[in-house]
């Protein structure tokens, strides 16, 4: 405020405070005074859902050698503290934690609780199950952990959280601010990790207070009032901690009776301590975050120092002090009507000091982020199965894989930046989660296939089973000898909402096969031995994951293409006869001879071109679309630095110490399969490198498996593998990178757009999270490139794409987590460091025609199909019912909508969400409005009511664009833009409209009396 001097005094004026040693009360009513400086004491804890201990070691206070922290001790404390004062507040975030305590809690304590909550004493902000991640993670995944908490909180206390709380999450994404913030009804988000260099220019210039615009898409709409803490922490000043038995701070002590009497001390150091934040924080308000990582294991030692700062700081009248929250905090920012600076993009990457950029653990731990991607996407098929079959209260059910899942993004989970022994517990968490959601799936099928009327199936006779393991070739379904006139039955399930065509791979002991679809047919298909290295991997981590050795298992892969409905299912019969296609596979040795042929792959429009003298990649043409283009890919590592320097690589922390391109030990043949349906080349690239290419016949994309590991060690390195997509196209610095699956984001290398940025680390600097893509582009042509899980990844050169695909290192990089980033797997006697495989695609387009490849291909990565298979006798015919749809056999979606979420909740009621997936002016045919036709997406239901919801389904839509807090920015228009969004439903005709990016969720009654499906 203009007119408030007091932030900027710099010498602080005592008024002695003498105290009697009788028996006090604290005056802790005080509440915001106007013309002082007001200092808002926020108590907290920090719980992670898992870090250096499980998530239930940290909940009962087990496992104490290695942190004593124990979350029941804290909910337990907190309530008698609360109920001693009705002027303490407190606020609590982690669902995953108070549903533990809650759940054991009597009827007198959970009223007693509920009086709290919704007397504003104790707040429930953020919400989720945990606090997500927002590098590593997708933002279906963050929707749905907090659409998990949020309607637990509603259910429960009738209440919606408001403020979204975001504290310890190493940088933080656009979509967190729009999507997981306004989008969810939050009036504010606040958080504490920004770049260092950052801070320091926001502190300077009053700016750590700020509207973030998260969408460009969505404008105004979009905006939230956001927050980076003063000290880059979520701690309180120093010299203010109060934990029980902490030596750190001083505690108040009050009684002059006493020795170390300290009141008038504590007073100047508080009011010396608030100044000093007033002096970077614009108004008179400023908010104290009073707690850190699990504190208040004892409450009252916290809230007793407090309500002594409280009652003297007043007296002594320099400053105000109140208990407070960060809603009441952000109601007080509101009501000064004062504009605020604008941001937009994003905060990433994050560095907390010079040479330690946290954009490691974009990849740390690639194959847990595999399997969180892998689940997230059966998750969704589940739930929709679970639907059409008809939810089974008595189980099984999704719920424990919704529970996995959901614990699984928390910011010490999917990034890697956990202890291995709690690596472990989130992966036995999920497996766990898959294996009672493996029933449900398998309950389906069973049930869809014999019947029309399937929802009164009980016990389907066909039992049905599937393969978790299927990309290392394990699955023992398909694992039977056919030749003696038995079938094997294959279910390929389609969770997208329209039509897909793709080839299946599946692994077979025969090559003597054929695949037919449900009207008997026999389809083209092909067979291709499995190579040797992918045999090696099978039988370690086949054992490893069973616990007993596996057979020799089998020799082939079956592939053949399968055309599926939307929400739908297509079966297909193997059976015992000749083949298709056996494909034997060409080998080529290059010597280095100027004039050998080169090696063209790709029977369809697309194909690749191989030198003839060295077996590299050198030439990518579409023939459809006229590109033409110089291709190069291979693979690097960056040394990991190693401790004794002023940053190591680890877990969080990528540190490059030199870069070295990994070298064949020896010279491999170039092996190259040619068949109808798809081409595949095959690379040893060196010992612990092994790559094959794929070229689909009908498709026009570039698919890469890689397997890398175990990294070797054995020179004392730890190493960090890249590989390198290297073109001519020139992209002047610029790439762009998505936004947790959703925006892309543009980048410039050396550059950030909020302040002049000093370079240190022109690799790890330029590093930012990929979870759907990454391109660039120059005048003409777009090159993009697709994952499938979380990683790494930059433009590091112009023309370059590189991504991160596998990290070991042998040091800590001093964040915490005391442990080395070097994964191992022991089966028996053996231990070797851990092999991922993964994939990633790549793609060239005339300019401005990637996004239709990025956005419906994206889709396919991240929704593949389900398969299921069953055995049969030589009698067995077809199912009864061989193929199905959801929707009318006439409709699918709009290509630019997606269905995020398809569910039955508790209730009977259906949770529904419908996303657009293109931004606005991303594409000239698909950026446009799109209407979606419910009572063809559901022609066998009659909707009875149909409600809109928040993006976390706890409140109806309308009322909570009505609650939700305006904002003023500074030198903008005083009236905010129109942001486009789909009108009301329908009524009469059911229709949905959605504008581009933008979320729209439902809640649906149907009239349960009609035929399910």
């Amino acid at each position: 405020m203009a007119g408030f001097v007091g932030v900027v005094l710099t010498v602080v004026l005592s008024v002695c405070v003498l105290v009697e040693g009788n028996y006090m009360v604290y005056d802790t009513a005080q509440g915001v005074v106007p013309g002082k400086l007001n200092v808002h004491l926020v108590p907290h804890t920090h719980d992670d859902v898992g870090w250096l201990k499980t998530v239930d070691q940290y909940y009962v206070g087990s496992n104490n050698s290695i942190q004593v922290a124990c979350v029941q001790n804290v909910l337990d404390s907190l309530i008698p503290a609360l109920l001693a004062d009705k002027n303490r507040k407190f606020i609590y975030v982690e669902q995953a934690f108070f549903q533990r305590w809650w759940r054991r809690q009597s009827e007198a304590t959970k009223k007693t609780v509920q009086i709290l909550v919704s007397t504003g004493q104790l707040e429930l902000i953020n919400g989720g199950m945990c606090m997500h991640d927002e590098a590593a993670t997708h933002y279906i995944d963050m929707i749905d952990q907090t659409t998990l908490g949020h309607r637990y909180i509603k259910q429960q206390f009738n209440v919606t959280p408001r403020i979204g709380w975001q504290i310890d999450p190493f940088g933080h994404s656009a979509v967190q601010a729009y999507l997981l913030g306004a989008e969810v009804g939050f009036d504010a988000l606040f958080f504490a990790r920004i770049d260092y260099q950052d801070r320091a220019k926001r502190r300077d210039e009053k700016k750590l207070e700020f509207i973030w615009q998260g969408s460009k898409t969505q404008g105004s709409s979009s905006q939230i009032f956001s927050g980076a803490f003063y000290a880059g922490n979520y701690e309180p000043p120093t010299g203010f901690y109060y934990e029980v038995n902490d030596e750190s701070s001083p505690v108040v002590q009050d009684d002059i009776n006493l020795f170390d009497y300290n009141v008038q001390e504590r007073v100047d150091a508080f009011v010396a301590a608030a100044l000093s934040q007033a002096n970077v924080t614009r108004s008179n308000h400023i908010m104290w975050t009073m707690g850190t990582d699990f504190k208040y294991q004892y409450a009252e030692t916290w809230f007793r120092n407090m309500d002594k700062l409280i009652h003297y700081v007043n007296q002594d009248g320099r400053v105000n002090v109140l208990y407070s929250t960060p809603s009441i905090y952000t109601d007080t920012k509101h009501a000064l009507n004062e504009a605020w600076p604008l941001k937009s993009d994003d905060f990433f990457p994050y560095a907390d000091r010079i040479n330690a950029y946290w954009t490691g653990y974009f990849t740390s731990r690639p194959a847990i982020k595999g399997y969180v991607r892998t689940m997230s996407g059966y998750y969704l098929a589940a739930r929709q199965l679970e639907l059409f079959k008809g939810r089974n209260k008595s189980g099984p059910t999704t719920e424990s894989l919704a529970d996995a899942l959901a614990i699984a993004q928390h910011h010490d989970a999917v990034t890697g930046t956990e202890k291995q022994h709690v690596a472990n517990d989130y992966a036995k968490r999920l497996s766990i989660g898959y294996k009672e959601s493996e029933d449900v799936v398998a309950a389906a099928f069973g049930c869809m296939t014999q019947s029309s009327s399937f929802s009164e199936c009980k016990d389907p006779p066909t039992k049905f089973t599937q393969c978790p393991l299927l990309n290392i070739s394990y699955c023992p379904a398909t694992e039977v000898d056919i030749s003696q006139g038995k079938k094997l039955a294959v279910l390929v399930y389609n969770s997208l909402g329209w039509k897909r065509t793709s080839v299946v791979r599946i692994p077979v002991i025969n090559e003597n096969v054929t695949v037919s679809d449900s009207t008997g047919k026999v389809i083209l298909s092909q067979i291709i031995p499995i190579v040797n290295a992918s045999i090696a991997n099978k039988k370690f981590y086949a054992t490893a994951y069973t616990g007993e050795s596996t057979s020799a298992g089998p020799m082939y892969w079956l592939a053949f293409t399968a055309e599926v409905p939307p929400l739908g299912f297509s079966t297909y019969v193997i059976s015992s006869g000749k083949a298709s296609a056996s494909i034997k596979p060409r080998s080529y040795t290059f010597g280095g001879a100027q004039n050998s042929s080169a090696v063209e792959i790709g029977s369809g429009n697309l194909k690749l071109i191989y030198s003839g003298n060295n077996g590299t990649l050198t030439q990518y043409i579409n023939s459809r679309s006229s590109v033409n283009m110089s291709l190069e890919q291979s693979y690097t590592y960056y040394a990991g630095e190693a401790a004794g320097t002023d940053q190591a690589s680890g877990a969080y922390v990528f540190r490059p110490n030199g870069t070295s391109e990994v070298q064949p030990e020896e010279k491999f043949p170039l092996r190259v399969f040619k068949g109808p349906l798809y081409d595949e080349v095959h690379q040893m690239i060196n010992s612990w490198i092994y790559q094959i290419t794929r070229v689909y016949k009908e498709k026009e994309h570039v698919e890469v498996e890689f397997t890398v590991g175990p990294i070797p060690i054995d020179d004392e390195v730890g190493k960090e593998i890249v590989t390198q997509i290297k073109s001519n196209i020139g992209n002047n610095k610029t790439f762009y990178t998505d936004s947790n699956g959703r925006d892309f984001l543009e980048r410039i290398r050396d550059y950030r757009a909020d302040w002049d940025l000093e370079v240190n680390q022109p690799i790890a600097g330029n590093y930012y999270p990929i979870n759907l893509g990454i391109y660039i582009k120059d005048n003409n042509t777009e090159l993009s490139v697709l994952v499938d899980r979380s990683v790494g990844g930059s433009s590091i050169t112009d023309g370059e794409v590189e991504i991160m695909l596998h990290r070991r290192l042998l040091y800590d990089d001093g964040r915490g987590v005391d442990e080395s980033l070097n994964e191992t797997v022991c089966v028996l006697d053996k231990c070797s460091g851990l092999t991922v495989q993964g994939k990633y695609y790549l793609r060239f387009d005339p300019l401005g025609e990637g996004s239709k490849w990025r956005r419906s291909f994206g889709q396919e990565i991240y929704s593949p199909f389900l398969l299921a298979f069953t055995e049969q006798d030589d009698k067995w015919t077809n199912f009864a019912i061989p193929t199905f749809s959801a929707m009318d056999s006439s409709y699918s979606l709009p290509d630019n909508v997606a269905i995020l979420t398809l569910q039955e909740l508790e209730d009977g009621t259906v949770l529904l969400r419908l996303a657009h997936l293109y931004e606005d002016g991303e594409d000239k045919d698909l950026s446009v409005m799109a209407t979606v036709e419910l009572k063809k997406v559901f022609p066998n239901k009659k909707i009875n009511k149909i409600k809109e919801m928040s993006l976390s389904a706890n409140q109806e839509r309308e009322e909570m664009v009505r609650k939700r807090l305006s904002w003023k920015v500074e030198g903008s228009k005083t009236k905010q833009d129109n942001d486009l969004r789909g009108g009301p439903v329908n009524p009469v005709k059911l229709t949905v409209e959605l504008a581009p990016m933008e979320i729209r969720t439902f809640i649906i009654d149907f009239n349960t009396k009609l035929v399910q499906y």
